[in-house]
């Protein structure tokens, strides 16, 4: 069975984001990183660890990283989403995280779901209004003060908001714009989102299904994000 691609998120000095001291070889150009050193493959707690993209943005805990195709070799760990290697190293392309690519995805995921928000309060435009402020702060059309002035309108639907999953929905444009780090956002937006349409399906088998199909979209929107900066056509 093949592998799938991994990726692994490294901050500005190649170092892991979310810990650990290991200097990684990066590559240059079309050439790969040298391999790193041999580790025992023990999963979380020794050898080298990536991710796939359904899993990525968990691992994307700061406003800027670094994100790198990652192979590995030897011995190894996985638990469906993270794998381990005795050995490991970066190929290209190289893919960057900032906050503007995080607001931008955020603002995605929260509009996936508005619908269940306006289908019982048709006529409260607060949350979309929100998301479209953010759209444009992200892209230095729109000044802090209008981002500040339109982040607690989708509170304020959300208290308006008698059903759970709408509620959840304006929580989710809330999180898009609010003040706190532009990933943070992200990840609270797109789990915001996963769970506003999981619950929007009637029976609990519905509910795991939608919930995946959600999740798969994400995984599939941040990696268009991450490849072309959210420049080009889809």
């Amino acid at each position: 069975m093949s592998r799938p691609i991994l990726y692994k998120v490294l901050d500005a000095n190649g170092r892991a984001c979310h810990g650990g001291d290991a200097q990684w070889f990066l590559p240059h150009g079309k050439r790969p990183g040298r391999w790193m050193p041999k580790r025992e493959a023990q999963l979380c707690y020794s050898g080298y660890h990536a991710v796939r993209a359904s899993s990525l943005l968990e691992w994307l805990r700061s406003d800027s990283a670094t994100v790198y195709v990652a192979e590995g070799r030897g011995r190894s760990q996985n638990d469906g989403s993270k794998w381990c290697f005795e050995e490991m190293r970066l190929m290209g392309p190289v893919l960057h995280w900032n906050a503007r690519i995080a607001r931008l995805f955020a603002c995605d995921c929260a509009e996936r779901v508005l619908g269940i928000f306006e289908t019982e309060r048709p006529g409260d435009l607060r949350p979309r209004q929100a998301i479209d402020v953010v759209r444009r702060f992200a892209r230095g059309e729109a000044t802090g003060q209008e981002r500040d002035a339109a982040r607690d309108a989708p509170w304020a639907a959300a208290g308006a908001a008698a059903d759970a999953a709408a509620w959840d929905v304006a929580w989710a444009a809330a999180r898009a714009a609010a003040r706190a780090a532009a990933w943070d956002a992200a990840w609270a937006a797109a789990r915001a989102a996963a769970w506003d349409a999981a619950w929007a399906a009637a029976r609990a088998a519905a509910r795991a299904a939608a919930w995946d199909a959600e999740r798969a979209w994400q995984a599939r929107r941040l990696m268009w994000y991450l490849k072309t900066g959210g420049e080009s056509d889809e």
